[in-house]
C-alpha cells in the first residue's frame, strides 16, 4: 500500500522524525498488536473448527478452479480491509477493519489446519512445531531490523517479483492440476522472510505515531504468510 492517503497524508509526521524514545513506544503498541492480532486469530480458529459444516463447505473449495475462487475473495477482503485500515484515522474503523482482516485468515486456514489436526501422524503437535518455528524467525527477523537499522526497501522490487511469479505457479497449479513442491514452500517461506524485513524497515518511512494498527497489519499478514508456508513444510514430513 503505497498510495498516498488521507491517512497517509505529507503533514504527517513520520516515526523516522521521532525521539528514540517516541519511536520505541511506537513499536511496542505496533507489536502488541501483532501478538493481539494472533491471539484473535487463534480464537478465530477454534470458533470456526467447532462448525462441521464449515469445515466440509472449506474443504470442498480447496480442489481446482475453487481454491482460485476462493483465494480470489480471500485477496477482496483482505486488501478492502488493508484499504480500510489505512485511509481512515478512526480507531474503531481501524480495528474492525483489522478484525476483517484477521477473520478472513482464519478462514482460509480452516481446512489446512484441520488436515494437519485430523489427519496428520504428529497431529495437533506438527501445529505446535510450526507456531515456535514461524515465531522465532518472525522475532529474529525483526530483532535484526530494530537492532541493526538497516534499510530493506531495495527489496521491494524482488519481492513484487517474486510474489507475482508465485501467483502465477499457484493458479497454473490450480487450473492443470501439477503439484507445488516442497521447494515452492521453501520459496515462499523466504519471500515471507523478505517481505518481514521490509514491512519491519519500512515503519520509519510510511507511518505516523497513531499508525501502529495499519502497521500491525502489515506485519500480521507477513507473518501469516510465514506460517501458511512452514505448516506446508512440516506437513509434508507426514
Amino acid at each position: 500500500m503505497e498510495n498516498q492517503t488521507p491517512n497517509h497524508s505529507s503533514s504527517k509526521i513520520l516515526i523516522g522524525d521521532l525521539s528514540e524514545v517516541e519511536r520505541v513506544a511506537f513499536y511496542k503498541k505496533t507489536y502488541s498488536h501483532v501478538a493481539g492480532g494472533v491471539l484473535v486469530f487463534i480464537l478465530f480458529e477454534y470458533l470456526l473448527l467447532q462448525s462441521e459444516t464449515l469445515i466440509e463447505f472449506m474443504l470442498s473449495m480447496t480442489q481446482g478452479y475453487k481454491w482460485l475462487i476462493m483465494l480470489g475473495g480471500f485477496m477482496l477482503a483482505t486488501n478492502y480491509a488493508e484499504s480500510m485500515a489505512l485511509r481512515t484515522t478512526d480507531k474503531n474503523k481501524q480495528y474492525l477493519a483489522y478484525g476483517i482482516y484477521i477473520f478472513f485468515e482464519a478462514l482460509i486456514f480452516v481446512p489446512m489446519i484441520y488436515i494437519a489436526a485430523v489427519y496428520m501422524d504428529s497431529g495437533t503437535e506438527i501445529l505446535y512445531q510450526a507456531s515456535i518455528v514461524t515465531l522465532a524467525l518472525f522475532s529474529g527477523l525483526s530483532a535484526a531490523v530494530l537492532l541493526t537499522k538497516k534499510d530493506f526497501s531495495f527489496l521491494k522490487t524482488g519481492l513484487t517479483i517474486g510474489f507475482f511469479i508465485a501467483i502465477g505457479l499457484i493458479i497454473a497449479g490450480s487450473l492443470f492440476g501439477f503439484y507445488l513442491s516442497l521447494w515452492f514452500s521453501v520459496g515462499m517461506c523466504l519471500l515471507a522472510g523478505g517481505s518481514i524485513l521490509y514491512q519491519t524497515s519500512n515503519l520509519v518511512k510510511k507511518y505516523g505515531v497513531e499508525d501502529y494498527i495499519p502497521a500491525a497489519l502489515g506485519l500480521f499478514a507477513s507473518l501469516m504468510l510465514l506460517f501458511w508456508y512452514i505448516l506446508r513444510i512440516f506437513m509434508s514430513r507426514d
